[in-house]
């Protein structure tokens, strides 16, 4: 509340203590090259709503509800670009987004390869470790939305493993 408030020395704590776990989660839902980018237009957009931040539910809740909009404007200007350069150039689009010519995918590529949605509900209660009600008002969801995006996020992980252990 004091960051609200305008003190710069708790604008500054808030960043330190939350900058890391913002950085993970734009990582994990777009890609760690993004993420530097992605996390910095998150403060950016934090501070300019932080007059309004009532309070209502936990400043970090908050944080990576912004943070999450702020991916999913990301992965609209992406695609907006991708539909434009494929309009210009009329190449064949693929369906497999990372190329794996080794043949095993990592635990990152495999999170990627989620539904948007999914990995957002993954990532936020399996990696992040928040709750399920953190997870749901950090997506706007209902905590039953979370747990079944969980829940078919796992299974899909289960099946993507199986798949490339078979070869």
């Amino acid at each position: 509340m004091a960051a609200r408030d305008g003190d710069p020395v708790a604008q500054a704590a808030f960043v330190r203590a939350t900058q890391a776990e913002v950085w993970r989660f734009t990582a994990a839902l777009i890609d760690p090259d993004s993420a530097d980018d992605l996390t910095q237009e998150t403060y950016l957009r934090a501070f300019r709503a932080l007059p309004a931040f009532a309070g209502r539910s936990s400043a970090r809740t908050w944080l990576l509800g912004i943070a999450r909009r702020t991916c999913a404007d990301h992965l609209r200007t992406v695609l907006r670009r991708r539909r434009l350069d494929q309009r210009l150039t009329a190449h064949a689009h693929t369906d497999v987004p990372h190329p794996d010519p080794a043949g095993q995918l990592g635990a990152s590529d495999l999170v990627r390869r989620l539904a948007p949605e999914r990995r957002g509900a993954f990532v936020l209660t399996q990696l992040l470790g928040l709750s399920y009600a953190e997870a749901a008002a950090v997506e706007g969801v209902p905590v039953g939305t979370i747990r079944s995006r969980v829940a078919r996020a796992r299974a899909e992980l289960v099946d993507a493993v199986d798949e490339a252990l078979a070869g």
